[in-house]
């Protein structure tokens, strides 16, 4: 492709994936904004405070205007790397730009002063890593429009305790991605195929940064860890593991090109988000476990067939489409009945980032 966007056919087409409603693909959020009003941060008015304080310096603020030259050209001589190094590239933008919109959104709907700002601050955060993913698909020959992204992408409703697990849960795995490919490609610059990866040492900071905002709203009020929300936590925690793992495990070319193998780098990832996340939650998975790990592949392999099927047509196909998206949801609930390790660390020990 050309180095420049040239043509409207190229950049549909990409903004085209990114609206895509696929099972593993990033959504679109709303929320319930009013319940997001109440929210009362005194019980940890400290922390906040040293927390908004950062933000407010917003050390990351010329990070990302930082150009690079690349030869495009790179990436043609293996079209498998490409598409999957593409497609990394538009589910990244696509999650980055739908915590930007939702954070703008909550930040128009509410008055709550502590709210309001802190979502400013990572709205502000997700639109530049947005625009620097833009910019690296532009020298690739495609971009995403992000107007339309915003305008047609189909929203799902989520409760503001569900928006909670689930974003907390993204940007502290979204963390330990970020530090485990760049530790990685720091050790073996060779297989550094695109310069963006240099990024992601400061990229990761604000994931980091983010995730530790939701952890003091859900610390915030004690209700959101305990109880039945236990159970919501064992969720998420779950769906967020399986997604990634089976969503990994479609890109096999882009971890042969890293020198990494998938299945190891994905319970690194685990096991560096599960100990941050025994900052906050009352319970965490064990990863270890033989079970879990048979369950995760029976998934991909469910996924794998069912992804095989895509394109055709007709009532043998969609007979089959169903049964496998049964017995995916038969594993996946098999998982969640797995038993769960007991987090005895008191909620105020906090873990800093780890680079």
């Amino acid at each position: 492709m050309n180095q420049a966007v040239n043509t409207d056919t190229a950049v549909n087409l990409t903004t085209q994936q990114a609206l895509e409603s696929r099972a593993l693909a990033p959504r679109f959020y709303c929320t319930d904004y009013a319940a997001m009003e109440h929210i009362d941060i005194s019980p940890v008015r400290t922390e906040w405070d040293l927390m908004m304080r950062d933000f407010e310096l917003d050390k990351n603020r010329g990070h990302f205007k930082q150009n690079y030259d690349y030869d495009p050209e790179i990436l043609e001589a293996d079209p498998e790397l490409k598409e999957e190094f593409l497609d990394l590239l538009v589910s990244s933008i696509t999650a980055e730009y739908s915590g930007c919109v939702l954070y703008q959104e909550i930040e128009k709907h509410v008055s709550n002063p502590d709210v309001k700002a802190l979502m400013r601050y990572m709205a502000r955060d997700e639109s530049r890593h947005a625009g620097f993913i833009n910019k690296a698909l532009n020298k690739l020959g495609v971009a995403v429009d992000l107007g339309v992204l915003k305008r047609e992408k189909e929203y799902t409703f989520f409760k503001p305790k569900y928006i909670y697990y689930a974003t907390y849960l993204s940007e502290k795995i979204g963390y330990a991605r970020y530090i485990t490919i760049y530790r990685h490609l720091e050790r073996h610059p060779e297989k550094r195929f695109h310069p963006i990866f240099k990024w992601f040492l400061e990229w990761c900071n604000d994931e980091f940064a983010h995730g530790e905002a939701f952890a003091l709203i859900m610390r915030s009020d004690p209700k959101l860890l305990s109880g039945f929300n236990k159970l919501w936590i064992r969720f998420f925690l779950l769906a967020v593991y399986s997604t990634m793992y089976v969503r990994d495990h479609s890109r096999p070319k882009l971890y042969e090109a890293f020198g990494m193998d998938v299945t190891e780098f994905d319970y690194t990832v685990f096991d560096i988000t599960t100990e941050i996340s025994r900052q906050v939650f009352p319970l965490t998975l064990n990863t270890d476990d033989p079970r879990f790990r048979a369950g995760l592949e029976r998934m991909r392999r469910l996924q794998l067939a069912r992804d095989a099927l895509e394109g055709r047509r007709g009532p043998l196909v969609a007979a089959r489409k169903l049964g496998y998206t049964l017995r995916s949801g038969l594993t996946f609930a098999r998982l969640f009945l797995l038993p769960t390790r007991r987090n005895d660390i008191p909620l105020q020990v906090r873990m800093q980032p780890a680079w």
